[in-house]
């Protein structure tokens, strides 16, 4: 239920909507919004920190059946944001279980206000050998 309540806020947001990339039987869905836009009890379940000045950064990789819906798997993720001004921040990524069927991947960095960061997350679905490179721009609001 957590995790709905998560998702819902994280894609409820125009300018943060839930994007995705295709891979090899696989998709890669990833978002990033200021932290203060999920409420106090999603926070405190998950160890977030909100704030307008903290970004957080949501991935999931779903395997693609053709009769199935696309089952969540788990992966190796690293992610990286680099500003416009060249810094470089290494985003830790946790790994959230939750009700058996439900992975993704959720990272915090710190941002000002409108600062934009070019994020690259490189995904290694289980049972793979080489990673998956997703690579989005996002400009955050601290104001």
């Amino acid at each position: 239920m957590k995790l709905l309540t998560l998702l819902a806020a994280m894609s409820s947001f125009p300018a943060n909507a839930q994007q995705a990339q295709h891979f090899e039987g696989y998709t890669v869905h990833y978002n990033a919004l200021n932290s203060s836009m999920i409420s106090p009890e999603v926070a405190k379940s998950y160890g977030i920190q909100r704030s307008d000045s903290r970004a957080l950064i949501n991935i999931s990789v779903f395997k693609n059946t053709e009769n199935q819906l696309p089952k969540a798997v788990k992966a190796t993720v690293t992610t990286t944001g680099r500003n416009l001004i060249g810094q470089t921040r290494t985003i830790e990524m946790r790994e959230i279980l939750e009700g058996g069927d439900a992975i993704y991947y959720i990272g915090e960095l710190s941002v000002a206000n409108m600062e934009t960061f070019d994020f690259t997350v490189e995904v290694t679905p289980e049972g793979k050998n080489s990673p998956y490179e997703v690579k989005f721009r996002q400009q955050f609001y601290t104001e």
